[in-house]
């Protein structure tokens, strides 16, 4: 089997790579020895790529079941002596915050790279955080690549830094910077990844308060390392002409912006750049001095306003008087940035007559005229059989509590199964909250990789403080929305030797639910039947829905059914089940309605819901 192209050993070669991809490289090149995640877009293309290059015998990587056991795992290698990788959507950072705070106090002399992947414009998130807030919050040392070169050559900077100052290092990219592409320039690849020993020392890597006050002032000790290589690092760039007064402070992807800009706005050589890779701790020297050459700075960062607000702290008390600006209207601390923004801040800063180009508004205007796409839920979803079914039982009688995953499609109509949602594993802690205090019946649904992450301690405390809950575990056998990583529940034929198939009956019935019914996703009368059953009944009660994700189904575990439905009659019935059931594959010529058996999963509820006017026939072709 020919080699993957990251693992080439060909210095000085080019690539065309994706920024999650050439993290990937610069982890290979910096001898990576652990790699951790929970998946989460916009970072998921790092580990899976990981697996995909296949080359186990210069690392471990593993799927963790949470971004909180990801780190520790990650944390105890890199205690042990291993370069070590954690990787996880920003969001997930929330989850793993405990051990981070605490490992930036021991140290790792290993080295530890937290890779956080942030995603303004909420793309695929429930919310915008910034997480370059932790790397203040806990004293650590953030990288922000502008470009996949950058990506790479960070994400080896990184891995040098975390293990010489013993500290774990904040690699902070953006949706942008993951998903974009870029040429990357390959260093040398290590035969094998060098380790450290571990030395035994309880009075720094056990943190009882005694220990803990010595070591807050050891981090800071360490920071203030960072602050110097911050100072003369190679990625805290300054492009200076003479005589220019004016200059722009920059970091992250909105560099990258900020460069397409001045060259559009044709004044690249009228305005001086000092460019943060390191944005925290600051080059507060090479930030003071760039502000006393100059009579007014504009300062571009996406997302919170953080340097905005440090640099004009760090000018208020050097007593400067540079006319500093930062957010306005134009740029905000919502959404993404793009070329066209920023290109228009600038012109409005500097009160130029330019505005984005011809072509970039007629870009902008084209694409505002484009109809939406909602997302929604795959043909043959059996998610969408489940939310079908709770609503012929429930209605609009109980309040439904959702989670993350692919399964949160269902507060869409006509399904209309998500009234509520916190984060991953609430909707089982949080519609138990709900139901305790409201005395309403709740329906709470759950994916299976999302109850291993974090619903199985809500259910834990669901049954000891005695809450009235109907859960339903909607199982499809892998992680669907982030990629179909696995999860410990998958079917061991699809994890293969290097893991343990976890079994949710056993484990729901092991936290002391009685109540347990476990039922094909895929047939309604089953699951009518359940729900009538479960309906009145109080304290906790599960169902757990299982079928596979149709699209892992046929990519991974090459299942297609050799049958595809199709309408048999116009009537009544049909334009019900186009109404409620709402499949994807269904289509509408004029008043009459049809199945696109290119989209046809073959699932055949449609069948169960209008058997009148719908019938199976043979796949064209045969099963794919």
């Amino acid at each position: 089997m020919s080699k993957h192209p990251l693992l080439s050993e060909t210095e000085g070669e080019q690539q065309l790579l994706l920024g999650n991809e050439a993290i990937v490289r610069g982890a290979l090149e910096a001898g990576v020895g652990m790699i951790t995640c929970y998946p989460g877009t916009p970072s998921s293309e790092v580990v899976d790529t990981f697996r995909r290059i296949k080359a186990f015998d210069r690392y471990h990587m593993e799927y963790s079941i949470n971004e909180k056991v990801a780190m520790e795992v990650a944390c105890g290698a890199a205690l042990s002596g291993s370069k070590s990788l954690v990787c996880m959507k920003h969001v997930g950072l929330n989850v793993a915050a405990d051990p981070l705070f605490t490992t930036a106090y021991t140290g790792l002399p290993g080295g530890l790279v937290v890779l956080s992947a942030d995603d303004p414009g909420c793309h695929s998130s429930q919310n915008e955080q910034d997480n370059r807030a932790y790397a203040r919050m806990a004293h650590l040392l953030c990288l922000e690549p502008s470009s996949a070169e950058e990506a790479c050559a960070m994400t080896k900077e990184a891995f040098f830094l975390a293990r010489s100052l013993e500290q774990p290092v904040l690699l902070r990219t953006t949706t942008r910077i993951s998903h974009m592409r870029g040429a990357v320039t390959l260093g040398q690849l290590p035969k094998a990844p060098t380790t450290v020993s571990f030395t035994k020392n309880p009075m720094r890597f056990v943190p009882l308060p005694a220990v803990a006050r010595k070591r807050h002032q050891a981090v800071l000790d360490v920071l203030a390392k960072a602050r110097i290589i911050a100072e003369h690092s190679v990625f805290t760039l300054e492009t200076l002409h003479e005589n220019v007064k004016i200059g722009i402070i920059a970091s992250g992807v909105a560099r990258a912006y900020m460069a397409d800009a001045l060259e559009q706005l044709g004044i690249a050589d009228r305005v001086d750049c000092l460019e943060l890779g390191i944005t925290w701790p600051l080059p507060t020297e090479r930030i003071i001095r760039f502000l006393s050459q100059h009579v007014a700075v504009l300062i571009l960062e996406e997302g919170d306003a953080l340097l905005e607000r440090d640099i004009k702290a760090l000018a208020k008390e050097h007593g400067l008087s540079t006319l500093l600006s930062g957010k306005n209207a134009t740029l905000t601390e919502v959404l993404e940035y793009a070329t066209p923004l920023v290109q228009t801040r600038i012109a409005e800063w500097l009160d130029l007559p330019q505005r984005p180009s011809a072509p970039d508004q007629a870009l902008l205007s084209a694409t505002q005229e484009l109809p939406n796409r909602p997302p929604n839920l795959c043909p043959g979803c059996s998610h969408r059989a489940v939310y079908y079914a709770a609503r012929k039982i429930f209605g609009d009688e109980v309040v439904y509590s959702s989670d993350i995953g692919c399964y949160t499609l269902g507060m869409l109509p006509p399904m209309r199964c998500a009234d509520f949602l916190f984060c991953m594993g609430s909707s089982i802690s949080g519609g138990s909250g709900f139901a305790k205090a409201s005395g309403s019946k709740v329906v709470s649904f759950i994916g299976d990789s999302t109850f291993f992450h974090s619903g199985m301690t809500g259910l834990a405390n669901a049954v000891f403080n005695k809450h009235s809950l109907l859960l339903v575990i909607l199982d499809n056998g892998t992680t669907a929305m982030t990629g179909h990583q696995p999860n410990p529940g998958m079917v061991q034929e699809s994890l293969g030797e290097a893991c343990q198939h976890l079994d949710i009956e056993a484990i729901v019935k092991a936290l002391g639910v009685t109540n347990v019914r476990t039922v094909n996703a895929y047939n309604l009368a089953a699951l009518t039947k359940t729900f009538t059953e479960l309906k009145d009944m109080d304290g906790v009660r599960v169902v757990i829905a299982k079928q596979p994700c149709v699209l892992y189904a046929r990519r991974a575990l090459g299942k297609r059914p050799p049958n595809v439905a199709r309408v048999i009659a116009q009537n009544e019935d049909t334009q019900r089940c186009l109404a409620e059931f709402a499949c994807p594959a269904f289509i509408k010529n004029g008043d009459e309605i049809a199945v696109d058996e290119s989209l046809c999963s073959g699932c055949m509820v449609c069948l169960q819901v209008a058997p009148k006017s719908f019938k199976a026939v043979k796949r064209q072709g045969g099963q794919q």
